[in-house]
């Protein structure tokens, strides 16, 4: 996080948190409960596309599972991650609670992309952690895209999750943004990280190629439909838990209101209006509203939620590339295009929010000052027409301090907690690091039901680790 022309700034690939420095008062003592999900969320190109969300509504009616092993809060990518990780125990009882549709949160509403870190901001992560530390977190990015991909490959998934192994284009509107890059770039090579698919570009190049005047970078990247990914990986889980005596079931639109202490001593008892859940540990990967049942995920040292827009409108083809610029808009074509025209997935805006999007719950509403400077993106960028899009949707991030997500046992961070744990936080950059952080946090789980001791893998950053953020 850092200050630019009056603003508190975190940048990722796929959003830009603006915040004036008059609000941090407001972020800093904010310790209110964090709302529950919207009831009534806007409508998501990757949720409302017909037959996209098969299990939208499963497990909200009939019995309510009443006992498990462990359970998870939130079925985005990180939940469904952690429920595939726990499905390689034998026996292991797991649940999944959604307060709304399944994956309907931050995962089902945001660009798309799988696409990595692999050098950006190196230089101030050195400089703050070390270069084995910054190093570790790009191993982890790189890792969790490996990871999914394997999955899709050897599933035969591909065209079910449209995965696209396009590459990724990164612009530079200024010529100072550039030379920080081109810092971050050096640094990393000396110390020893592999940079090979890197390409630079001038703005000649660029202007050539794709009719935009700005030099830009392009490397190795995936974007694919994250939803459907993430039901394939719980249909995956729950084959996998059922053929060793296990079990895994799925609770949507089941809110979870508290998490208190069972009679049945070490154990906790899940709050919801259909009835209560005995549970042995608990895994909380609400991201963004983890701040409803964690007073110690509230306010500026927690989680603050915060809002992001994003749309699908028809505009220039360029590729199969996923694309991002150096002032927080992300976006790629939609596979299947025209040669000259295509459905673009567009987000980004936020420099024009005022610093009105965080901290922000409502999903269910649009920003009209975001929505306009998302219609004027492509025009500014490409030279074509303003056109108005064919959907328009806003979606919750959950952003820290440090803009790194908190991973491990509660215990350090919020007293009385044993045997409950968190993986949330991904700070607008969540597809190249939910799914390995959520299964570190499982892994815990399991070591400790073993009574084993955790080993932390070669590729988790120490500062991701609850111990670590007391």
């Amino acid at each position: 996080m850092v200050t630019l022309g009056g603003f508190v700034v975190a940048l990722s690939l796929s959003g830009v948190l603006a915040v004036p420095l008059e609000q941090q008062v407001t972020l800093q003592s904010s310790l209110a409960r964090t709302p529950l999900p919207i009831a009534n969320p806007t409508k998501s190109f990757w949720i409302n596309s017909p037959g996209a969300n098969p299990l939208a509504k499963e497990g909200s009616t009939g019995p309510l599972t009443t006992a498990a092993d462990v359970c998870i809060i939130g079925s985005g990518m990180s939940g469904i991650s952690a429920a595939y990780k726990l499905s390689e125990e034998a026996g292991l009882r797991v649940a999944v609670f959604e307060a709304r549709d399944f994956c309907s949160a931050a995962t089902g509403r945001n660009g798309g992309h799988l696409t990595t870190y692999v050098f950006q901001d190196f230089h101030n992560l050195a400089n703050k952690y070390g270069v084995e530390q910054a190093k570790a977190g790009f191993a982890l990015e790189n890792y969790t895209s490996h990871a999914i991909v394997k999955i899709i490959e050897d599933e035969g998934l591909e065209d079910v999750v449209n995965l696209v192994h396009g590459g990724h284009t990164s612009i530079f509107m200024t010529e100072a943004l550039e030379a920080k890059r081109r810092k971050d770039y050096e640094e990393a090579l000396v110390a020893g990280m592999n940079l090979d698919a890197v390409k630079w570009h001038s703005k000649e190049e660029m202007k050539a190629a794709f009719g935009t005047s700005y030099p830009a970078i392009t490397f190795d990247a995936y974007n694919f439909w994250p939803l459907k990914f993430v039901t394939q990986l719980y249909r995956l889980a729950k084959e996998r838990s059922a053929s060793t005596f296990g079990s895994l079931v799925l609770h949507t639109n089941t809110p979870v209101t508290g998490v208190l202490p069972s009679s049945d001593s070490g154990k906790w008892d899940l709050i919801t209006l259909r009835g209560s859940v005995s549970c042995q540990y608990v895994l909380h990967a609400t991201n963004a509203y983890a701040g409803h049942l964690l007073p110690s995920m509230r306010g500026a040292a927690g989680i603050i939620p915060t809002r992001g827009q994003v749309v699908a409108i028809k505009s220039k083809n360029t590729g199969i590339s996923s694309w991002t610029n150096s002032q927080g808009e992300y976006w790629f074509p939609r596979p299947g295009g025209d040669p000259d025209q295509s459905l673009v997935i567009l987000g980004g805006g936020n420099s024009a929010a005022r610093g009105e999007e965080a901290p922000v719950t409502d999903d269910s509403v649009l920003n009209p000052r975001v929505g306009q400077a998302l219609r004027k993106f492509f025009p500014k960028i490409f030279g074509v027409e303003e056109r108005e899009p064919d959907m328009e949707w806003t979606g919750i991030m959950g952003y820290t301090a440090m803009g790194d997500p908190f991973v491990g046992p509660l215990l350090p961070l919020q007293k009385d907690t044993k045997g409950q744990y968190i993986s949330a936080g991904l700070s607008g950059h969540g597809m190249p690091r939910a799914f390995s952080s959520a299964q570190a946090a499982a892994s815990m789980i399991i070591a400790d039901i073993k009574n084993e001791t955790w080993e932390a893998p070669e590729w988790l950053p120490e500062r991701y680790l609850t111990e670590n953020r007391v």
